[in-house]
């Protein structure tokens, strides 16, 4: 079920026609978006489309070509140094020192922010994050999952009002990825903020809101019910043998917008619903194939969204 939205109702991050380019490449294109304190705010979208690049604007790493906005009240233009104390960011790579214990690590955080206690800010951390226990294992000797824990650990010692998570679970494994989300849960009901960029539905699914960002341009936001009324797809699940023959001659008629495999059925859509049963007439009459209306999901929304997307990088 898609997570409520959060109670609290003060803007954290708003911005209005972010724009970014990379040489005559536009990376960002016009975005705006509104993210209030406590919600999770997920970005999605193919790799390259520009979901790093708004982060990191937002958080005051990198500077627009065009726009405005404010993060927690500064301007993301002038005013990005006091964004920065203000923020957590864990990037998509590991960047604690692997040569450390997980404890001298967070140690060692705690002091490059003169936090009081350092030891005990860490053993804190230790304990929230379910660590204790492996105190003293080595960095590098931690498993994706763990290493993960570390370093959400680091990103929350100075409490942050921000969080950016860059494509944070990539490569844990389901429990892990459960675990991580069940904390950032609980700390954005204690308030904080989240912008998070994924690659998974079921994360998607957790976010207050998402934003679906492809090739520098936002094509949908909003909660998941109004991702997926804004698309106004009408779904078929088509069941039957030979489903790949199937999909290869539904592919590419006019009516028919998205085709997709799931499990041993067959995701069939259409953003005109006329168009779509008129593509469909003579397959609903062969007898071996079945075919029900289903309500189309999240990610029946987003392969039709990356279908309909242009890589400005070709």
């Amino acid at each position: 079920m898609p997570a409520a939205r959060p109670a609290n109702g003060t803007v954290a991050v708003e911005v209005e026609g972010l724009s970014k380019a990379f040489g005559d490449k536009v990376v960002v294109h016009n975005l705006s978006m509104r993210v209030l304190r406590g919600q999770i705010y997920g970005f999605l979208g193919p790799n390259g489309s520009g979901k790093t690049t708004t982060l990191r604007m937002v958080c005051g790493l990198l500077t627009p070509d065009g726009g405005r906005g404010t993060a927690l009240g500064y301007d993301i233009l002038t005013e990005r140094d006091k964004i920065k104390r203000h923020v957590g960011y864990m990037t998509q790579r590991f960047s604690l020192y692997q040569d450390l214990t997980i404890q001298e690590n967070l140690e060692f955080v705690a002091r490059v922010y003169c936090l009081p206690e350092p030891e005990r800010q860490a053993a804190a951390a230790i304990e929230r994050l379910g660590l204790a226990g492996r105190e003293k294992q080595l960095a590098g000797t931690l498993s994706g999952g763990w290493k993960q824990r570390l370093a959400l650990g680091a990103c929350i010692l100075p409490k942050p009002e921000l969080l950016l998570l860059d494509e944070p679970t990539a490569g844990v494994d389901p429990k892990a990825r459960r675990e991580f989300w069940n904390e950032i849960h609980k700390l954005a009901a204690e308030g904080m903020t989240v912008l998070v960029s994924t690659h998974y539905m079921d994360e998607a699914e957790r976010c207050h809101e998402i934003a679906y960002i492809a090739y520098g341009e936002l094509l949908a936001q909003g909660t998941i019910p109004e991702v997926i009324a804004q698309s106004n797809l009408k779904t078929y699940t088509v069941s039957g043998p030979d489903l790949q023959s199937l999909a290869d001659k539904l592919t590419g008629i006019p009516g028919v917008d998205m085709v997709a495999p799931f499990g041993t059925s067959l995701h069939v859509a259409g953003r005109d619903a006329g168009k779509l049963d008129a593509a469909l007439a003579d397959f609903r009459k062969r007898p071996e194939l079945s075919f029900s209306d289903s309500a189309p999901t999240l990610e029946d929304v987003f392969i039709d969204l990356m279908s309909r997307s242009r890589d400005n990088f070709q």
